[in-house]
């Protein structure tokens, strides 16, 4: 049953990477409106998700221990080598300046990791609860969204035509199936590899909503909007809440 979860989950997040094509659809002026909001949501998403779920139940069985610490730390660490060596840019603007050729594939190889490492994370939640699955589930999809629309547009500058970019933003995007797939089999095997990456997952979505989503959130200095981003983000960590009770 767990593996069926986990696969109808990481098809809807590989297919959130069709919303990309909205952008032909909607002008440009609306969009980036609309997008920030979708960030400030996002944001209390992965914040709800990391200290309301993922955190307690990593912490549940055995207490908060070390190797916990220094979990939560290994997300951090690695989401942001990530971002160096790759050049991994979680971009939420729809023109966000340098668009080289290089660049946009830098772009989709950088997010084809970002959406293994997604799979990983997705199918280790459900091995460990079907409740916790679930939430994970919804946290990287609000993440997914503004993401796959910021680079939609990094491929397009970049010189992809419309048809390449969605081709190959989705391909990009189904890496998460191949990382959920691993860890299915690794966390089948090795019960310490679930226990490890809950918080690994933690630190990771700890280190995206804040080294990569606030700053974009701190861009915009009007208090009437900045108000409205911090409702969407408890909004967001409301949502996360709710979900508690699916256990």
């Amino acid at each position: 049953m767990i593996p069926i979860y986990v696969l109808v989950s990481v098809v809807l997040v590989s297919m959130v990477s069709l919303v990309g094509a909205l952008t032909l659809a909607i002008k440009e002026k609306f969009l980036k409106k609309v997008l920030i909001f979708f960030v400030a949501f996002s944001t209390g998403a992965l914040i709800g998700d990391s200290f309301i779920h993922l955190l307690p139940e990593a912490v549940e069985k055995n207490g908060f221990s070390t190797s916990i610490s220094l979990s939560i730390f290994l997300g951090i660490l690695v989401f942001f080598i990530l971002e160096k060596i790759l050049r991994w840019r979680h971009c939420h603007e729809i023109d966000c300046g340098d668009h080289s050729g290089r660049l946009g594939t830098m772009n989709l190889v950088g997010d084809a990791v970002h959406n293994f490492l997604d799979g990983v994370l997705i199918a280790v939640s459900y091995l460990v609860s079907i409740p916790l699955g679930i939430a994970t589930t919804v946290a990287v999809v609000l993440h997914e969204i503004p993401q796959e629309l910021g680079d939609f547009g990094v491929l397009i500058h970049s010189g992809f035509t419309k048809k390449k970019a969605i081709l190959f933003n989705f391909l990009s995007a189904s890496a998460a199936i191949a990382g959920s797939f691993i860890a299915l089999v690794l966390g089948q095997r090795m019960q310490s590899f679930s226990e490890l990456m809950v918080p690994f997952a933690a630190g990771g979505f700890i280190y995206i909503a804040m080294s990569d989503l606030i700053p974009e959130l701190h861009k915009e200095s009007e208090w009437q909007k900045s108000l409205q981003q911090l409702l969407f983000i408890i909004f967001g960590v409301a949502v996360m809440f709710s979900l508690i009770y699916l256990e």
